[in-house]
C-alpha cells in the first residue's frame, strides 16, 4: 500500500492544482501546448492524497475555474448555464461529478495494491483505463444525451463519437501518469524512503 508523509501530500497537492490552474479549458494561465490533465490529476489525487474531503474540494476547484471567468464577466449562473455562455456549461455539467469520482476512486484503488516493482504497471494500468472508460461514459455520454447541443441524439452516433474522442483522452491521461510514474521510480530508486514508503496491507 501507497503512504505518504502529510508534507508530500501537501506538495503533491499543489503541483495537482497546479497543473488544473495551466490546462484547464482556456481560462487563466492556461497552456494551450499542453493536453488537459484534469483526468490525470483526479486520478492521482486518488493515489497520492489519503484524506476523502480532498475529492469535494477538487470538485469544487474544478466547478471554480470553469464558472468564475463568466460569473466576473457579470453573468449569473442561470444565464451561463441556460443561455448558452459557454458550450459544455449545460446541465449536463452534472455529470462530471461521477465521471471525476469514478478516476479518483481507480486511483485509490490502485494506491491499496501498489509495490515499488516492476509489476505494479498491471495494476495501475488497468485502474487507469477502468477510471477512464467509466469517466468518459459519464462526461461524455451525459454531455452528448443530457446537454441540449445535440438534435436526435442517437446510441449509435454516441458509440461513434467515443471511437473518435476516447482514444485521444486516454492518451492525455497515460502522458501525465506516465511522467508521474516516471519521477515516481526516480525518487523510489534513489533510496527516497523518506518520500514512497511501502507498508503490507492488514
Amino acid at each position: 500500500m501507497l503512504t505518504l508523509s502529510n508534507r508530500n501530500q501537501i506538495l503533491i497537492g499543489a503541483v495537482l492544482a497546479l497543473l488544473l490552474i495551466a490546462t484547464r479549458g482556456q481560462h487563466f494561465a492556461t497552456l494551450h501546448s499542453l493536453p488537459g490533465a484534469t483526468w490525470a490529476v483526479f486520478f492521482l489525487a486518488g493515489i497520492y492524497l489519503r484524506p476523502l474531503r480532498i475529492l469535494p474540494a477538487m470538485l469544487v476547484f474544478v466547478w471554480g475555474l470553469d464558472f468564475t471567468p463568466h460569473l466576473l464577466g457579470g453573468a449569473t449562473l442561470a444565464e451561463i448555464v441556460g443561455g448558452g455562455q459557454a458550450f459544455c456549461l449545460t446541465p449536463a455539467y452534472l455529470f462530471l461529478l461521477p465521471a471525476y469520482t469514478a478516476l479518483w476512486f481507480a486511483g485509490r484503488w490502485y494506491a491499496r495494491r501498489y509495490r515499488f516493482e516492476w509489476r505494479t504497471l498491471l495494476p495501475l494500468t488497468a485502474a487507469a483505463f477502468a477510471g477512464a472508460a467509466v469517466c468518459e461514459l459519464f462526461s461524455s455520454g451525459g454531455f452528448y444525451f443530457f446537454s441540449g447541443r445535440f438534435n436526435d441524439p442517437t446510441f449509435a452516433e454516441f458509440g461513434a463519437r467515443l471511437v473518435k474522442y476516447f482514444p485521444g483522452d486516454l492518451q492525455s491521461l497515460a502522458f501525465y501518469v506516465g511522467i508521474a510514474s516516471t519521477v515516481h521510480a526516480l525518487f523510489g530508486f534513489a533510496g527516497g524512503t523518506n518520500h514512497v514508503r511501502k507498508t503490507t496491507a492488514a
